[in-house]
């Protein structure tokens, strides 16, 4: 039996393709700012904090009741969050109510809940 390899015999490069990638190819800045947001990203918390707004606005309060955290551990998830312009808020009265910055952040947490779950949550999955 023949083994597959995941690798190249040797060292040929592809002349013309390598071109093509390097004349569309992001900046190494780029690249770092990409992988600082899912560094970002890379905390369930935040996710949660995302998914969840990504369904309705919500306040502080809501949201420690919903994630069971405190209040401050919210609000410092929330301040990453702004910093990193994936939510904001806006003053209702005392209440600060937070939505999702702009609908790619809602894209990011839907495309990746359908990549592992082809459908949504993987609560919901019919598959189970």
């Amino acid at each position: 039996m023949k083994e597959i390899k995941d690798t190249c015999d040797g060292h040929n490069p592809d002349p013309a393709a390598i071109e093509i990638v390097r004349s569309k190819i992001c900046s190494s800045q780029t690249m770092e700012d990409v992988a600082a947001t899912f560094k970002i990203l890379g905390e369930p918390v935040r996710i949660s904090i995302l998914h969840a707004l990504s369904i309705q606005e919500l306040c502080v309060c809501d949201l420690a009741e919903l994630l069971n955290m405190s209040h401050s551990a919210i609000s410092h998830q929330l301040r990453i969050l702004r910093s990193a312009r994936m939510v904001r808020f806006t003053k209702q009265g005392r209440k600060a109510l937070y939505r999702l910055d702009d609908s790619h952040v809602e894209t990011i947490i839907q495309t990746t809940l359908a990549h592992l779950s082809n459908e949504g949550c993987t609560s919901d999955r019919k598959d189970k």
